[in-house]
């Protein structure tokens, strides 16, 4: 199945469709950064904080207490697996685009790279591996950047003009 290009040769239903989608995958992608951003867990000792607590500090904004394992189970296992989807799903359209291949391969290829690195990242933070906050924010940035970048090649490819032949690579 070729898939390349497919995108701007969709009737324009299918892509108010996919585009309707893309927007509201991006509005609740955005809205979990804002919550990430809101818990201060976009520095590393916000991250570090954020998992480990701050009670040892006696003056802080907001006190945080280190995480049970009951939590840390259910953050890693629910974002594991909801963005997982959400990859999969953009991933196929990415697919459906004309970019390189080699820039598919990398947008499909790399958030699966930084799902592992920063959720697994976070799990091993919290059991006392303090220099994986670094891995955890590095990975989640490139993890934003390649969604940032999958969303804006999508529509770009939903309003670009469709090729007769579709070019196998």
């Amino acid at each position: 199945m070729v898939l390349d290009g497919l995108l701007p040769g969709l009737s324009k239903d299918l892509k108010l469709f996919v585009a309707t989608f893309v927007v509201v995958l991006s509005i609740g992608f955005f809205t979990g950064l804002g919550f990430v951003r809101h818990t201060n867990a976009t520095t590393p000792s916000g991250i570090e904080e954020n998992y480990l607590g701050n009670e040892e500090i006696e003056e802080v904004e907001v006190m945080r207490f280190k995480k049970s394992e009951r939590e840390m189970l259910t953050i890693i296992h629910s974002h594991i697996l909801s963005m997982s989807l959400i990859f999969f799903v953009l991933g196929i359209l990415v697919w459906m685009t004309r970019l390189p291949r080699m820039w598919k391969l990398f947008l499909t290829i790399e958030p699966f790279v930084s799902i592992i690195l920063t959720f697994g990242g976070i799990y091993f933070l919290w059991k006392g591996l303090l220099w994986m906050r670094y891995v955890v924010l590095f990975s989640g940035a490139v993890m934003t950047l390649s969604f940032t970048a999958s969303v804006l090649a999508v529509f770009l490819s939903l309003w670009g003009k469709p090729i007769s032949s579709h070019r196998t690579k």
